[in-house]
């Protein structure tokens, strides 16, 4: 021990280390310690003083006293720093509550902390705990107008405290509020750094009575510290509740339950649905408990709520303000959009069709009722704040432009564009290498009718540049759109359905020398059993004018077809519904300081809250994808379907994915280690750019916390929670074998890097072009309301007299379409609070792992030098299917945006 001498007065300064037992040193900081002639005192504290008399002072007198006293801790003082989001908007109630709580602040209803060292007290063999402290002036603070808030409070604690791992927040208001973060300061080691973003409930609200968070320094579950073991596991219990009970608005609590809130029979026969989920007819992935009680007339259907805004998600996962308005703005234009269309549906039940390809094109322009086919007699019927609103709209009622017609309004009409979009349009994900000519169904002949497809060589053999059908398969010329499987077993009961009318389509494409697709053939089938004429039919490219409009109308149903599967099988069921189970499962089974955990958090934000949303507004019964898509009333039970018979998890990676689509090989030299048998293919050439930086850094994060298999494998919360993410959360499928392994840490790298992907970059590349691509209709109708007429049909006169205004009535109607475009145009929608691929909230603190920190910004970097190929990419003209005249380049994996429908950006989660 080293000691200096200062001679202050009367007194003696003398500074060294002091040593402790359970330290030997204070922390690596010199304490300053005052001995005064004047006194005399037993404990030697931080700036204290003991009596002697100054020229009796020596060295060794000093050793002495402090061995004497080394083993009494010495206190000091550090400082909370915390900080506070504020709503940016307040009701008359928040108000009054605000002020009540700034007044019982002030006698004693405080907000309190106390931190919880990494380190047990051998006295008591409990955590170490300082004393609580009352955060300083907020009654004042308060009432300060701004959009964070930092408020302070201090703690005395003994050097022997060790490092606080957690801290403890009492509320004992009774307004919730929002902490960002909290630091820590005044520990010799530093800054602790405890990122929250969590609102923390009053303990009348609250019955565990305080919120428990931990510093950002992951643990594996072995490596936990002491005096963090009970708390981690409390933690944890509390998160997944006992499974009882009604849910409140303000739980955090995660839990599984089966899709039975769909219907609501107590509406009638027509709004009952079946449950998804626990069913060997209907398997379905779980989604999150609410608790609320039954249907009066179905016990086992969940009572529907009026407002989604009342639907329980854990607190945490529900929007926060900035999304929250998005959403409603959006909602306002989606009912201004539509007000003229439901007025115009409502006067005239003979006016709700377009007639004319103008009537389309009014939707993107001013509006002018007359446009929208209003006769004089029904402008009298108006309602005069309508025509006001008509008259000042200024824009207002109108749709944007979408992207593919801004460029070439007629962009949509040609073949080259409509395969175009099979692989560089908004449902990229559906085109397949055709290997065996015809191709073959794989539905139960006894029941839906031969195997053999209608398709013959003499349907394509003259689009082949001259190759036969099988040197055109041998060398990877020939590619297919498949839906014949998914829609057959439900035509039947579709086409029963007052004005929806489908086919199984499956549609053939050429590879042509420039690197195109052209599409050769459109196989169309109805339900075996139908007349032997319509059962299957096949349209070919047009050589007259009839046949033209034939051959579009064939393309617009294989559109119709492609919106559905797009919509309910790729969109929805494999990254809204699919990635549920493993959010759920985290949240119970992985610790806030679980690195695992940490990693996986931003990719999870707001997935639950936009799932409840869209139960009880878009896949319900009557809601907007049974209004808008044409299996109407049978939707989720095609997603149903596919959820059994198609989705694998081993499969949702991308090289494994496009593996199995016959679309890419296995090649080394190749940079990806795959290569492209369409060379330009938009979404896989990007995509595996995207895919190989997530991978490694996904990698790099494992590798740094795993240093050997036995670790994964004996992580118990790891295995707990892709366990119950089987088991629990797709517990239909829990059987199935090809669900990955989880031994070592390529099996992990694996896992993480498909959840990632598709919470992420899978879902952008599917979503965020939802409008540009499909909000002009006669591109992308998500529904078709009449078959091809064929000739000796009652309709085929009428299709021969006026094929565009049978073509137009074959579409949605103008409600239907307006519906439909508004929603796409939410769904498409960035709101300004988006954190992108390569962002993260407070990157510099999420993580206490200096080098876990580097290798993110490195990642970070990653993304932005793909974002630049990605631009390089979409000026090169020799890549036909992203550059050209009237071509959309393809943005969707292009990683940044700024806000609103920018048909780019990917999103850390699934939030839309």
């Amino acid at each position: 021990m080293s000691l200096t001498k200062e001679i202050m007065g009367s007194s003696l300064k003398i500074q060294g280390f002091l040593p402790h037992k359970n330290q030997g040193h204070f922390l690596g900081n010199p304490v300053p310690i005052f001995l005064s002639p004047m006194q005399n005192r037993r404990d030697l504290r931080l700036r204290k003083s003991v009596k002697f008399p100054v020229a009796a002072i020596s060295e060794d007198l000093i050793k002495a006293y402090v061995k004497q006293h080394a083993e009494k801790p010495i206190q000091f003082k550090v400082r909370a720093v915390i900080t506070v989001k504020n709503r940016s908007k307040q009701d008359i109630k928040d108000t009054i509550v605000k002020h009540f709580d700034s007044i019982t602040d002030k006698i004693g209803r405080n907000v309190v902390l106390q931190l919880i060292s990494t380190e047990i007290d051998p006295k008591t063999k409990a955590p170490k705990k300082s004393n609580e402290s009352v955060v300083k002036d907020w009654s004042k603070k308060s009432k300060v107008r701004a959009e964070r808030t930092h408020y302070t409070a201090e703690f005395i604690v003994d050097s022997n405290f060790g490092v606080p791992g957690a801290i403890t927040v009492t509320n004992k208001h009774q307004r919730e509020f929002f902490i960002e973060s909290i630091a820590i300061e005044g520990f010799a080691s530093g800054v602790v750094h405890f990122p929250c973003n969590s609102w923390v409930q009053p303990t009348t609200k609250d019955h565990h009575g305080n919120r428990i968070f931990f510093s950002n320094k992951p643990y594996l579950p072995g490596e936990t510290p002491a005096g963090l073991k009970l708390l981690r596991e409390k933690e944890l219990k509390n998160l997944r509740g006992d499974g009882e009970g009604v849910r409140l608005l303000s739980d955090r609590i995660y839990d599984f339950d089966t899709y039975n809130d769909l219907g609501n029979p107590d509406n009638g026969v027509d709004f009952v649905r079946p449950t998804l989920g626990e069913s060997q007819n209907y398997p379905y992935p779980k989604r999150c408990r609410t608790g609320r009680a039954s249907t009066d007339t179905d016990i086992d259907a969940e009572s529907v709520v009026d407002n989604p805004r009342l639907v329980y998600v854990p607190r945490d996962e529900q929007f926060h303000e900035s999304k929250m308005e998005t959403f409603f703005a959006k909602r306002v234009d989606a009912v201004l959009h539509t007000m003229i269309p439901s007025i115009k549906a409502t006067l005239s039940a003979n006016s709700q069709d377009f007639n004319d390809f103008s009537d389309v094109d009014n939707l993107y322009n001013e509006k002018c009722l007359n446009k929208l086919g209003f006769s004089d007699e029904m402008l009298k019927k108006l309602p005069q704040v309508v025509a006001k609103i008509q008259e000042h709209s200024k824009g207002i009622l109108k749709f944007d432009t979408p992207k593919i017609i801004a460029k070439d309004k007629y962009a949509w009409l040609r073949d080259e564009e409509f395969a175009r979009q099979v692989i560089a349009g908004v449902n990229p994900v559906n085109i397949e290498r055709l290997q065996v000519f015809p191709p073959l169904s794989k539905l139960d002949p006894e029941i839906y009718g031969p195997r053999e497809s209608a398709l013959k060589e003499e349907h394509i053999l003259g689009q082949l540049n001259g190759m036969t059908v099988q040197q055109a398969i041998e060398e990877n010329k020939l590619f297919m759109i498949d839906y014949h499987d998914v829609y057959l077993p439900f035509l039947d009961k579709i086409n029963a359905l007052d004005d929806r009318k489908s086919y199984a389509t499956r549609t053939i494409f050429f590879l042509t020398p420039l690197g195109t697709l052209k599409p050769i053939a459109i196989e169309l089938s109805l339900a075996h059993g139908g007349p032997s004429s319509r059962s299957k039919q096949v349209v070919t490219p047009p050589m007259d004018a009839t046949a033209t409009w034939i051959w579009q109308l064939a393309k617009a149903h294989v559109c119709a077809n492609d919106a559905g599967v797009h919509q309910l099988v790729n969109h929805w069921l494999r990254t809204h519904a699919c990635m549920e189970p493993f959010i759920l499962s985290a949240h119970r089974q992985l610790s806030a300081m679980h690195p695992i955990f940490k990693l996986l958090d931003p990719h999870m934000r707001y997935n639950l809250d936009i799932n409840a949303i869209a139960r009880q507004r878009l896949i319900n019964a009557g809601g907007i994808i049974e209004s808008s898509f044409t299996p109407g009333r049978y939707c989720m039970e095609i997603s149903s379907a596919a959820y059994k018979n198609s989705w694998r998890f081993d499969k949702e990676g991308l090289p494994a994915d496009l593996i199995h689509r016959g679309i890419a090989v296995p090649d080394s030299t190749q940079p990806n280690g795959l290569k492209l048998l369409i060379e330009d293919y938009p979404y896989a050439k990007d995509g595996l750019l995207i895919w190989s930086a997530i991978e490694n850094w996904v990698r790099t994060y494992v590798n740094y916390y795993y240093h050997h298999p036995s670790m994964i494998c004996n992580d118990k919360e790891l295995q707990r929670w892709y366990s119950e993410s089987i088991n629990v959360g797709h517990a239909d499928l829990r059987h199935e074998t090809w669900w990955p392994t989880l031994n070592n840490g390529e099996d992990l790298v694996n896992i993480l890097t498909t959840l990632i992907w598709i919470s992420s970059a899978q879902h952008a590349a599917l979503n965020f072009g939802q409008y540009p691509y499909g909000g002009y209709v006669p591109n992308r109708p998500p529904l078709m309301r009449r078959l091809i007429p064929q000739e000796g049909d009652p309709e085929y006169a009428n299709f021969l007299d006026d094929p565009q205004k049978y073509f137009l009535n074959a579409l949605p109607s103008l409600l239907q379409a307006t519906k439909y475009m508004a929603v796409v145009d939410t769904l498409s929608t960035h709101s300004p609070d988006e954190e992108y691929l390569g962002e993260r909230n407070q990157p510099s603190i999420w993580s206490g792992d200096a080098q876990i920190i580097d290798a993110f910004y490195q990642f970070s970097a990653e993304i932005g030098r793909i974002e630049k190929e990605i631009e390089k990419r979409n000026h090169d003209a020799t890549l036909r299917n992203r550059c050209g005249a009237g071509v959309i380049p393809y943005e969707l994996l292009a990683p940044s945006s700024g806000p609103g429908v920018t048909c780019r950006g990917i999103p850390n989660s699934v939030s839309t």
